[in-house]
């Protein structure tokens, strides 16, 4: 790599240097990205048609080929990939080939890449062995080392996984700041932890703040977050969303800096396909109408956020509404009917789920002297959520003892005992108060 200090193989040692660097220091940018995991499937879209299937399958793709071609139009001199660009154990060599592709579309833009392995690249069988290109290096495992560009007064410290499950606290041993360079280290962490991510390489903010570094560069989490300014600790969080819970604009961090000092960190968006988690609340709401307005509104809202990318909307209707036994009855109604206002808004909007979390009215407090009535005064009282958990719960009991002990998950009876009695109930009453659609005075 032109203008810098010979780059070591993967697995040699750079011992920390401890000259300053005299060198001009002009305006420089790079590119921070994390979390690629190529070839991920988008996952709870694959049941839905074969077209949409095969508008997805290479969304993953298409966000690294942007990411490439960012980095190219907006001069970086460098990309830094802070681990997990490979997805778990994944044995297509097509989708190596096209990632070291990419490596080579920036070699020819000058464009140098520093990257780590994190915990998905560590059970990749090819990941560690792949040919990559003269501009790329890959950190080693087994310490953490240090490359030096020397035509931009750069240090770049990084240390891959050798093993998915690493929990020691790996960013002590990093190198020490060379002084006079703007310093980089890259990690794949779960720094202080951070909810659904498995705590690898812990380790404080404070810490790393401490260590002398201008701008750590993180992976590990994908939600895109500024920990500390000055000096920066940064998760660029992934490039593309894989599910409802990575929902909004993903992307990575455009960093511009002068000399010793970060001038700006810019979150540049680089999905192929949003993901969106909705609520929309229908309190008050009487009439078809009045669900189709809001929900209208709000898919309009998520279109124009998209800028055009297609869109996997995960939809909860919420709030007290006279619609609710209407919904808890015809469920499968009320996801065409939403289906079809999506559509009116765009054609590359798909409803992903549809949770109804809404509930009944307030109820008179005086009792309501009909039989239905009366039958509802009876199910809630006799029927109260907490009876019917004991019920169910033994009913389960009963069900996972003749289940294979690998089936059994307390995860997955936690959400039944939680969420069944109450909708056993809801749907009593809807039942209740409008059997046939009429009205009870009419009974």
């Amino acid at each position: 790599m032109t203008g810098s200090r010979p780059v070591p193989r993967a697995g040699a040692h750079l011992h920390p240097l401890s000259m300053d660097y005299d060198g001009d220091m002009d305006e420089f940018r790079f590119l921070h990205a994390a979390d690629l995991h190529l070839d991920s499937p988008l996952l709870g879209l694959t049941q839905k048609s074969g077209e949409y299937a095969r508008l997805i399958a290479d969304a993953s793709r298409r966000a690294f080929s942007d990411m490439v071609d960012l980095a190219i139009q907006t001069e970086c001199r460098f990309v830094v990939l802070a681990g997990d660009v490979f997805d778990g154990d994944l044995r297509d060599t097509q989708c190596g080939l096209f990632f070291i592709n990419g490596m080579a579309r920036l070699q020819q833009a000058g464009i140098r890449v520093f990257m780590i392995l994190g915990n998905h690249d560590a059970e990749n069988r090819f990941a560690r062995h792949l040919h990559i290109t003269d501009n790329v290096h890959l950190f080693a495992s087994s310490r953490a080392e240090t490359c030096i560009m020397e035509d931009l007064g750069v240090a770049v410290h990084g240390r891959s996984f050798g093993r998915r499950d690493v929990t020691d606290n790996i960013a002590r041993k990093y190198p020490v700041p060379v002084p006079g360079l703007f310093n980089i280290g890259i990690l794949h962490t779960a720094c202080q932890g951070r909810e659904g991510h498995e705590t690898y390489a812990p380790c404080t903010v404070e810490q790393l703040v401490n260590h002398g570094y201008q701008y750590w560069a993180l992976g590990h989490v994908h939600n895109r977050e500024i920990l500390h300014e000055n000096p920066y600790v940064v998760y660029a969080g992934n490039l593309q969303g894989r599910h409802a819970r990575e929902a909004g604009p993903k992307g990575a961090s455009l960093v511009t800096v002068r000399g010793e000092r970060v001038l700006s960190v810019d979150h540049q968006v680089l999905d192929a396909v949003r993901w969106a988690s909705e609520m929309v609340d229908l309190t008050d709401a009487t009439t078809p109408a009045d669900m189709t307005d809001r929900i209208r509104d709000a898919g309009r809202s998520l279109v124009a956020q998209a800028q055009g990318r297609p869109i996997a909307l995960r939809l909860e209707l919420v709030g007290a509404t006279a619609l609710h036994a209407h919904l808890i009855r015809g469920t499968h109604d009320a996801q065409l009917e939403i289906e079809t206002i999506l559509a009116s808004l765009s054609d590359e909007i798909w409803l992903e789920r549809l949770k109804i979390h809404t509930r009944p009215p307030p109820r008179p407090a005086v009792l309501d002297p009909s039989t239905g009535g009366r039958i509802a005064a009876d199910i809630q009282q006799a029927a109260t959520p907490d009876v019917l958990r004991a019920e169910l719960s033994d009913i389960l009991t009963a069900i996972m003892d003749r289940m294979p002990a690998h089936a059994r998950t307390e995860e997955m009876r936690e959400t039944i005992l939680n969420d069944v009695p109450g909708r056993a109930i809801d749907l009593a009453l809807s039942l209740v108060d409008n059997p046939e659609g009429h009205d009870n005075a009419n009974q």
